[in-house]
């Protein structure tokens, strides 16, 4: 026989009849409770916000320009519309034509070769052991990327150019010399050779900071059951890497067409314009020497509008792989 004590619920549980207790959700400080909080950090980002609206929100409208045949000595609100027919004339200019396609070839080369190669010096210096050697490999590395472009490709022209260290190497063992810095077949390669050397440290110090994030217990539960540092890779430092990827994959796509001014303008006499100009070499000759004002900027609004579209695109891609990408897909 069942006693009411046997068949009473513990103690401090809840009846069947009372529903469970509800955690209250914490109020939502106000507004101004926030600003009061947080404003030694809104005073720290004033100076850094004035610049941004001056120097780039401001100038947006200046795009206008485009749609315009704009003179300079009259102001933009007295310059005739025109339409889209400076669009019609990018189509039609040959020169236009020509940047473009140097623009995607030149752009492809560096994103194929150019981005693995962070990652594979970031998995090499997070495999060092000795912290000393670490931080030395990390400093030579990262050192480039302050240097200005004038400096990186007079550092080229020392050791790959006609007169350079490695021709006259060749030249005295009775070698013919390489145009490394003059042949326009290989020039999309030395760019990609010269943005590696300059800027893979600074890619490696983020993939860095994604390695950190990575559980060590994972590494150590794949040792114990005798997985190898090739598998260890594989499925544990790639995985926790391709958040990190996706997101840098998805802003190198966008600012795909801006491949970069001072390092074509700069090696545009070397190669000639048939191998290095690029929209953002168009837009300088066209515009600001040309005084096509109205064709420059509407070959920059193109460029922004193909790169917006880039980056919807690829992130509407991570939003398939999982991943939230630069901003997170909306709630299904």
């Amino acid at each position: 026989m069942t006693t009411d004590a046997a068949a009473a619920p513990p103690a401090g549980a809840p009846s069947s009849g009372t529903p469970a207790p509800t955690v209250s959700a914490r109020p939502r400080a106000s507004l101004g409770a926030r600003i009061r909080r947080d404003r030694q950090m809104l005073l720290l980002m004033v100076p850094g916000a004035i610049c941004l609206l001056l120097f780039f929100y401001i100038p947006i409208f200046g795009n206008v320009i485009a749609f315009k045949d704009y003179q300079p000595y009259l102001t933009i609100s007295e310059s005739p519309w025109v339409g889209f027919e400076n669009f019609l004339e990018l189509w039609d200019d040959d020169r236009f034509l020509l940047a473009f396609k140097n623009t995607l070839v030149l752009a492809a080369v560096q994103l194929f070769f150019t981005f693995p190669v962070p990652i594979g010096l970031a998995l090499l210096a997070d495999s060092l052991v000795s912290p000393r050697l670490r931080k030395a490999f990390q400093s030579v590395v990262y050192l480039p990327h302050f240097l200005s472009w004038v400096l990186v490709i007079t550092l080229f022209q020392q050791m790959l150019g006609g007169a350079g260290f490695i021709n006259q190497q060749l030249a005295q063992h009775g070698m013919d010399t390489i145009p490394f810095m003059t042949n326009p077949g290989t020039f999309p390669l030395l760019v990609a050779a010269e943005n590696i050397w300059k800027d893979a440290g600074w890619g490696m110090i983020i993939f860095l900071a994604a390695l950190s994030s990575i559980d060590a217990s994972l590494y150590e539960s794949a040792a114990s059951d005798g997985a190898g540092r090739f598998r260890r890779t594989w499925h544990i430092t790639l995985p926790g890497l391709r958040p990190v990827i996706v997101l840098l994959l998805v802003l190198n796509l966008g600012s795909i067409l801006s491949v970069g001014f001072e390092q074509f303008i700069l090696q545009r006499p070397l190669v000639g314009a048939d191998a290095a100009e690029v929209l953002d070499t168009y837009v300088y000759y066209e515009g600001v020497l040309g005084g096509g004002w109205s064709v420059g900027a509407a070959a920059g609004l193109a460029n922004g509008i193909v790169g917006t579209i880039l980056v919807l695109c690829a992130n509407k891609f991570a939003h398939m792989l999982g991943e939230d990408g630069i901003y997170r897909g909306s709630a299904k």
